[in-house]
């Protein structure tokens, strides 16, 4: 009897220890050895993925729908539904309210990562993260269900508090009964600020080392978060953005989007979402890399917050929403940033067809006012397409900039031309018939015309931008227009005065020969030695002589030779 029970205890034991083995074998090396023999063609060049290190989620196997709400989810959502007759579902939030209502906000949606994905690994140790949130009489379902999905969707460490900032809803209570929910800090603005200045105090009340933006009708899918942050800590320039699925604005099916996405835009600063460029693809070592994007949609992304600060957060004088994106896109990449879309990430989005919320002077004078201050401080002299692409917008008053062009200067940021250039080179110039732009300049003097008016004598003064009695277009007819469509021509005393552009008058052509500007009939050079007193005039051209070296700020074509 007694042979038989310690037979049985060594068998339990042996049973216990094969168990304990199996399970360590499937939880720390299944994931290792599905790789096995792959490991030596790796390009560790390539983040994702990344092997050598553990899975942070090792730790944090969860089940999804474990947040325990402190508050009554039914009644939260009726509670905020409009009462009375409603004839267009969608009319208060664009999207179909009654569909969104019904669903659980802890509802299963697909994992739409590359299979790759799934088996990638990241630093045990990622730093936490603030999540900011920012909403104005949002859809209580939509916001619920965006708070549910970040906190079951991401392994607790790693989420330092969720910071709803309320942009003055109708209903306080919209944001107040979601802070029964672990972690959810509330800001609630005593004014409509608007989504840029929201977001700037709520990153200003933020603990975590790292910054994300979140819009509230947004589901965070399965990891969504980790490969995020592992750019981050990789490249703290970085600011980094998941693949964005589409919800249904009216059904709420969760809809996968291609991975093979960046984004883009036209010169009327129009955001698209294009083809990632084949010469990229060919670069990608991995359907997971990391992939580079002249621009982010703006919604979600994820940021240091030292870097966030030193790029001057948001600029504050945009007003409620637009032009935003462009703003932290421009820097994030001319001041010595990069910014990228990173596939392992997936994070679905609800696209609304219309704004539900009243902009104070419109949506689209809005939104005109918000990206002429972008093109004035960050677009130089391409500026002059934009403006092209948006003739209203020259009427539009966009307040001081002194404080934005100043920041630029302090980071000693680069030009918009070494953006084209080197980050955006599918951006097509119009076209036109244009040779260069901008201001025409003797080192810190400009071509000015101070009255506009037709005789006037154009003269130099200290160069200023922006000032549109500087600005002045050199064309392939040889014409030198200036931003009012007059022309620079030669009276009859030889000097130089403001015409109507005439086709035929051959006192208005000019060629230029390096950095001389020519008069064709006279072939006589335009010369400023005598422009303090009787004005710019026509003289003998001589090699090498200042008054008659002239510079465009946005030299666009070759020049043509005489």
């Amino acid at each position: 009897m007694l042979i038989v029970r310690r037979k049985r205890l060594v068998f339990l034991i042996f049973l216990a220890g094969w168990l304990v083995g199996v399970a360590y074998y499937s939880f720390y090396e299944t994931g290792a050895n599905s790789r096995e023999g792959a490991t030596a063609e790796l390009d560790y060049s390539s983040p994702w993925p990344r092997l050598g290190r553990k899975p942070l989620r090792k730790a944090y196997k969860r089940k999804y729908g474990n947040i325990q709400l402190a508050l009554d989810e039914r009644s939260y959502v009726a509670d905020g539904e409009v009462t009375g007759v409603v004839e267009d579902p969608h009319s208060r939030h664009a999207f179909n309210q009654p569909v969104s209502n019904k669903l659980r906000s802890d509802r299963l949606i697909p994992d739409t990562r590359h299979q790759l994905c799934k088996t990638a690994l990241y630093d045990d140790e990622l730093p936490s993260t603030s999540i900011i949130i920012t909403f104005h009489n949002e859809a209580r379902s939509t916001l619920l269900r965006t708070v549910v999905s970040v906190l079951n969707k991401s392994p607790p460490e790693l989420i330092k508090e969720i910071i709803l900032v309320d942009d003055y809803s109708d209903n306080p209570g919209d944001g107040q009964l979601l802070t029964s929910i672990p972690k959810v800090k509330l800001l609630r603005n005593t004014e409509r600020k608007g989504l840029v200045r929201s977001r700037v105090k709520g990153a200003e009340l933020a603990r975590g080392e790292v910054l994300t933006f979140l819009d509230s009708h947004c589901e965070a899918n399965t990891d969504w978060l980790q490969p995020l942050l592992q750019r981050i800590v990789e490249n703290p320039h970085a600011v980094v953005s998941p693949v964005i699925d589409v919800i249904s604005d009216e059904t709420f099916e969760y809809f996968s989007s291609s991975a093979e996405l960046r984004g883009g835009f036209d010169w009327s600063l129009h955001f698209k979402w294009q083809p990632i460029p084949r010469k990229v693809m060919n670069t990608m070592k991995s359907p997971t890399d990391a992939v580079k994007t002249p621009v982010i949609s703006g919604g979600l992304f994820v940021i240091n917050r030292t870097w966030w600060e030193q790029l001057g957060k948001y600029d504050q004088k945009l007003d409620i929403w637009g032009g935003e994106n462009f703003e932290i896109s421009f820097k994030a990449w001319m001041c010595g940033g990069s910014l990228e879309i990173v596939p392992c990430s997936r994070v679905g989005h609800v696209f609304r067809k219309f704004h539900p919320y009243t902009f104070p002077a419109g949506n689209a004078a809005t939104y005109t006012k918000n990206t002429r201050r972008v093109a004035e401080v960050w677009m130089d002299d391409f500026k002059r397409y934009y403006y092209a692409a948006r003739p209203g917008a020259k009427e539009k008053d966009f307040g001081n900039i002194d404080e934005r062009v100043n920041l630029r200067a302090n980071l000693s940021c680069r030009s918009f031309h070494w953006y084209l250039e080197n980050i955006y080179p599918e951006l097509e110039l119009p076209n036109i018939d244009e040779l260069a732009s901008g201001q025409l300049r003797q080192e810190d003097a400009c071509l000015d015309v101070f009255k506009k008016q037709l005789g006037d004598k154009p003269a130099l003064s200290d160069c200023v931008s922006p000032k549109d009695s500087q600005e002045w277009i050199y064309n392939k007819k040889g014409f030198i227009i200036t931003y009012n469509g007059l022309c620079l021509a030669i009276s009859d005393q030889l000097v130089v005065v403001i015409a109507n552009c005439n086709k035929d008058d051959s006192h208005q052509l000019w060629v230029r020969k390096g950095r001389s500007i020519i008069h064709i009939k006279s072939k006589k050079c335009l010369d400023s030695l005598h422009a303090s007193s009787s004005g710019l005039t026509i003289s003998d051209c001589g090699a090498g002589l200042y008054t008659q070296l002239w510079d465009f700020t946005l030299e666009l074509q070759a020049q043509q030779i005489v």
